[in-house]
């Protein structure tokens, strides 16, 4: 057997068996040097022992060094006592308590609340803080206070090996701060509750349905009125994060606060949900954003945040046009089960929470994950300055076979370009030309009128844009509102002269109805010899309490001044309140055809709360409470600041 077959352990049984034999005094003797039994090793054997001493005087390095540097926190104890604090433990059930805690600040003209008004929530995690380090080691008393003082004085040097801080809470303590808005003047907005009948009227609805979900669907998204129970389609309290910036905006205060503290204690994302990138863009976020810049809370903004790096998991495919769903969990992102492709609008209709978010947190790849998809969509080609409601993220490019509408699926895309480019400043012009462009395009190939009244309607295209259909989804009344919105922008006044005309049209499908609501969809009759002007499917009969009619009309009102908007919508609202309210809420109705059998669908949807009847008082008030120029409302009716940038 050479040396090199030896095991290693035989050198170390050798030497105590040649020691073993010089104690019993033997002759000659039979060990071997060190040096020879070196000498005879392998390369292989030697390069083992070296590896195995550097291994042994690395650990003793290393256990020493964070033996001691812990002690900075001993040296420290009030440091680390003022900068960790433990979340508070979760509220399903808020009482009135934080009415008293907090009411001083919000009635206040409900202007931003002092830090006691409405406290911050910590952004670190409680850490797990073990019995001190010189408690461990024992340290003698004599030398500890000696100890402590020493390395007190070198904190500055180890406090990067802390361990307990997570990379990311100390990134997020060493950033700017936010970027600067358009000055909003947040204590001038006076929010301290209704002016007058009408208001009150609007918030005793509010508070009805508010009743209804806090008492049967608490922390769900939405209510079942008349089951009394909760559905859950994201399991993210939908209607009580869309509901935030009403209730502050009524003036709301024991409501509000029992909201936020359960979005403070309770609201999670750590959920194994597939969620609609867009829907939870526009209700969560938007919800979240708003309530930061009305009130002012902290909190807010720190969930916003935590929710966007969620959700930048679906800007990642191919071509940058992101998925339609998120799994909030796995972070993981891909289309709808039925399709490929995502829906035009929705891809496009991200924006201007995604860019609110990047300029409060001082992080730009929210703001650029969204802004590029705006500008991908800028160089594709369009129907006169329209597009098709389908696009797909693997390739993105438009499905052009789609239907051309500016209702679902369609509608928002529009929208978004001119609220964009408010939003930042009128300094982005590919923004503003777009939708210009696209104005121009449903001027000349979607407006038609009526022959009986002459009403105006919005067509849809069909088969790559040859085939008129009659036929407009009641979310094509949002574009009245937005048309006015860019007159008062400085765009063309003609536009004006087509919100007022389509206005009035979107107020008739309310106004000629038995019920005096307005179907899901109408379909308009152009030919001579029509005896009306429109008429409705029974399957498409149904409504959901929707809002865009309701937003227009406050629009043009607060546009233009004319008190006819204001009549028009309680006309609408007394519909509401006859049909659709019943003992705890109000709920969605199945015909506006038969004001004695409507068939309730037992579904109060967030959007009610979050922007039916938000507009609605805001409408009814006695004069504008938002300034136009320096809010701008997302499409699910939460305002955020204007930027001059």
């Amino acid at each position: 057997m050479t040396m090199e077959d030896v095991p290693y352990t035989s050198i170390f049984v050798t030497n105590a068996a040649d020691t073993s034999q010089d104690s019993l005094g033997k002759s000659r003797s039979t060990s071997l040097s060190c040096r020879r039994h070196w000498n005879r090793l392998s390369r292989l054997q030697k390069s083992f022992i070296f590896m195995l001493l550097l291994i042994v005087v690395s650990f003793c390095l290393i256990s020493t060094t964070f033996t001691w540097a812990p002690d900075a926190s001993v040296a420290e104890d009030d440091l680390l006592r003022n900068k960790f604090h433990a979340l508070p433990l979760s509220n399903q059930n808020p009482g009135a308590s934080r009415r008293n805690e907090h009411g001083s600040a919000f009635s206040r003209n409900m202007g931003v609340p002092s830090n006691a008004g409405l406290p911050t929530m910590s952004r670190q995690l409680q850490p797990d803080i073990e019995p001190s380090r010189a408690q461990q080691l024992k340290v003698p008393e004599e030398r500890s206070k000696e100890i402590k003082q020493q390395v007190a004085e070198n904190i500055r040097s180890v406090i990067s090996l802390d361990p307990v801080i997570p990379i990311s809470k100390r990134k997020r303590q060493t950033k700017k701060p936010p970027m600067v808005a358009v000055k909003t003047d947040y204590h001038r907005l006076k929010l301290d509750g209704p002016k007058n009948q009408r208001q009150q009227e609007v918030v005793n609805a509010f508070l009805h349905a508010w009743k209804g979900y806090k008492t049967f669907a608490w922390g769900q998204d939405h209510l079942r009125p008349i089951s009394k129970t909760g559905q859950d389609w994201f399991g993210l309290a939908l209607t009580l994060i869309d509901s935030l910036d009403t209730m502050y905006i009524m003036g709301l205060q024991k409501e509000y606060f029992e909201a936020r503290d359960w979005v403070d204690n309770s609201l999670s994302f750590d959920l194994n949900r597939n969620v609609n990138l867009f829907e939870t863009t526009i209700r969560v976020m938007g919800g979240l954003l708003s309530a930061y810049h009305l009130s002012g809370d902290e909190m807010f903004r720190h969930k916003a945040e935590d929710l966007g790096n969620i959700l930048l998991a679906g800007f990642k495919s191919p071509s940058g046009v992101p998925y339609s769903d998120v799994n909030l969990r796995n972070r993981v992102a891909h289309g709808p089960s039925w399709s490929p492709d995502s829906t035009t609008s929705e891809v496009t209709t991200i924006q201007l929470e995604f860019r609110d978010l990047s300029r409060i947190v001082n992080n730009p790849i929210f703001e650029e994950s969204a802004m590029n998809v705006s500008k991908h969509v800028h160089t594709l080609p369009k129907t006169h300055g329209l597009v098709p409601i389908h696009i797909t993220p693997g390739t993105g490019s438009f499905r052009m076979t789609s239907v051309i509408t500016l209702g679902a699926r369609g509608d928002s895309y529009y929208e978004y370009l001119l609220k964009q480019w408010i939003q930042t400043g009128k300094k982005i012009d590919f923004l503003r030309d777009d939708y210009l462009l696209a104005v121009d395009g449903i001027q000349n190939r979607l407006v038609q009128r009526t022959h009986l009244s002459n009403l105006t309607f919005i067509n849809e295209l069909e088969n790559n844009g040859q085939v008129l259909r009659p036929k407009m989804d009641h979310l094509v009344c949002y574009l009245p509102g937005t048309l006015a919105l860019g007159v008062l922008h400085g765009l063309p006044q003609w536009h004006l002269d087509l919100a007022k005309d389509l206005l009035y049209t979107c107020y008739l499908t309310y106004k000629r109805q038995p019920t005096g609501l307005s179907p899901e969809i109408t379909f308009f009759n152009t030919e001579e010899s029509a005896t009306h002007d429109f008429w409705v499917k029974h399957n498409d009969a149904h409504n959901l309490l929707r809002p865009e009619t309701v937003e227009s009309l406050w629009y043009l009102w607060q546009i233009t001044g004319d008190k006819m908007y204001q009549d028009w919508g309680w006309e609408i609202f007394q519909s509401f309140l006859k049909y659709t309210r019943v003992e705890h809420g109000f709920t969605s109705i199945s015909s506006v055809l038969n004001p004695e059998n409507t068939r309730p669908r037992d579904m109060m949807e967030s959007f009610f709360l979050g922007e039916t009847l938000k507009y609605f008082y805001l409408l009814f008030s006695d004069k504008p409470i938002f300034d136009l120029k320096t809010w701008v409302f997302n499409t699910e009716a939460h305002p955020l600041p204007v930027y001059d940038h």
